[in-house]
């Protein structure tokens, strides 16, 4: 008898019949006696019903306190589900009981819309388990220590899930998701893009730093902290699949870099539309530029990805960053009120049609040649890179957002993703 965590996303909450599919396949499990624990999201669509709401009424200025309450009203949607889920497993013949953050309770920090989990006390959780009972915790949300509720952020369900996993020890955490696994890279772009039986978690946790949307980031962080073994896979199977089949489908994230992964030079292509990148233009060359300029905008608590600093010329030089599009105009402002009169610099220049495009793979540590056969793969396209960024099992470039898809399908024809045996 295994403890399983099994977590499904909202669109696999999204109507009463779906849920009534999601009680079966979790019937199913418990059945084969395993003791189940289930994280769901709100039903698809219900988190921004509610915020939608919320932003009608909403004050012109956004403090903590109205912070508090968006996380108030968010993390009804999954108080729903939890419920919903719990009846319809009685109708199914088990024991169910359902639990918000706060009753478990899951503990994090106060920082509203985008906590951090902090602990988790799983000591009724157990007992109910021990009960024979399946146990139903809200994703998305917790409590603060002065007893405020606190959501997540996006996608804040797989990070219940993937802590409440590793605070119960849990033999596999299963994330049912729209999609059947993780693929090389997204099929949409290249038809040919294969599901990978298995990825190491580093491998996951740079895909999901870099653009693929499969598994929330910080879920992936927490998997790999507490050595949660992962597996994404599909809520759309049939839920009287085999458990035998169903337990070895989708992908499994792995911390065992055996050799058949060590095979694969490159896994995984990911890319990231969402950047804008900026230049910071005649820069004096001088000791503690890149503070300058970067500190600022780090107290904005904006996140910069990809530095280039260009060849001094006549002691002047040319500083590129790129930021979440998101935050492009804030910083821009911030750069040329703030910075730019205390630098001495000569202007801003800024271009958000920009795209990053990256390819990973743990076998790059131990294969040369692999960034040249990448660049070579662009150049041959007429692609111009404009930045680049490396680490030991990636290598990422900034181009031109218009080129985006065919520098993605030449990698993946490049490094032969689509033959290898996934």
């Amino acid at each position: 008898m295994a403890l399983i965590v099994h977590k499904y996303g909202g669109t696999s909450m999204g109507s009463t019949e779906r849920i009534r599919n999601v009680a079966k396949r979790v019937a199913k499990w418990a059945r084969a006696g395993h003791q189940m624990v289930v994280v769901p999201s709100a039903m698809s669509g219900e988190t921004n019903r509610l915020l939608a709401l919320a932003k009608e009424l909403a004050p012109q200025t956004h403090t903590d306190a109205y912070a508090r309450e968006l996380d108030m009203i968010a993390s009804t949607g999954e108080q729903v589900s939890v419920g919903l889920l719990a009846i319809a497993l009685q109708a199914e013949g088990l024991e169910a009981i359902s639990y918000t953050g706060w009753q478990v309770p899951i503990k994090t920090d106060s920082a509203y819309t985008k906590a951090r989990i902090e602990s988790i006390d799983d000591a009724r959780v157990r007992a109910d388990l021990a009960a024979g009972k399946v146990v139903i915790i809200t994703g998305f949300q917790g409590i603060d220590g002065a007893g405020h509720i606190t959501t997540l952020g996006r996608g804040g369900s797989d990070t219940s899930a993937v802590a409440v996993a590793a605070a119960m020890k849990a033999d596999e955490c299963l994330i049912y998701t729209d999609v059947d696994g993780v693929y090389t890279t997204d099929p949409r772009i290249v038809p040919e893009a294969r599901r990978l039986h298995t990825i190491s978690f580093e491998e996951m946790l740079e895909m999901a730093s870099l653009g693929s949307k499969v598994l929330q980031i910080r879920s992936v962080e927490f998997a790999g902290k507490y050595r949660v073994p992962m597996r994404v896979l599909s809520s759309f199977t049939p839920w009287d699949i085999a458990i035998e089949e169903e337990a070895k489908s989708g992908t499994l994230i792995t911390f065992e870099e055996d050799e058949k992964m060590e095979q694969a030079v490159v896994s995984g292509i990911a890319f990231n539309r969402d950047e804008a990148k900026i230049t910071v233009m005649g820069v004096p060359d001088k000791p503690g530029i890149a503070y300058q300029i970067l500190g600022a905008v780090a107290e904005a608590n904006i996140d910069v990805d990809v530095i280039l600093q260009n060849v001094s010329h006549e002691g002047k030089t040319d500083f590129s960053f790129t930021v979440h599009r998101n935050d492009y105009a804030k910083t821009v402002e911030l750069l040329n009120t703030k910075v730019l009169p205390e630098l001495g610099a000569e202007k801003v220049q800024g271009d958000q049609r920009i795209c990053k495009v990256s390819i990973v793979g743990i076998g790059m540590r131990s294969h040369v040649g692999v960034a040249a056969a990448m660049f070579r793969a662009l150049s041959e396209e007429g692609i111009n890179i404009q930045m680049i960024t490396t680490s030991e099992i990636k290598t990422s470039v900034v181009i031109d957002e218009k080129y985006m898809e065919l520098a993605v399908r030449a990698l993946h024809r490049a490094f032969e993703l689509d033959h290898q045996e996934a």
